[in-house]
């Protein structure tokens, strides 16, 4: 049976992981207050993304991205899918 002082050091680095990764989740989660959802049409298949971020700008650009992923294969075409002037933007 292990006594105490081996405890400690596994209990202290359990908590500290505990701590950090709440601290990760915070800062990911809390702080992203402005949520958006992009559908967009390409060569004739449509796809939505979702996303939050503190900007709008950056919510639509991530949630563009998420759903441009959906429907290309390459580079080129991922440039054409975001600048496709045929997508629904809504914030929540």
């Amino acid at each position: 049976m292990p006594n105490s002082r081996t405890k400690w050091p596994v209990v202290a680095a359990v908590a500290f992981v505990v701590v950090v990764l709440a601290a990760i989740a915070w800062s990911t989660l809390g702080n992203a207050q402005i949520h958006c959802e992009v559908c967009v049409t390409f060569n004739g298949r449509t796809n939505c993304g979702n996303s939050a971020s503190t900007t709008r700008e950056q919510a639509e650009r991530a949630a563009t991205d998420l759903a441009c992923n959906g429907l290309v294969s390459g580079m080129t075409q991922l440039m054409q899918c975001q600048n496709s002037p045929t997508r629904k933007v809504t914030f929540h």
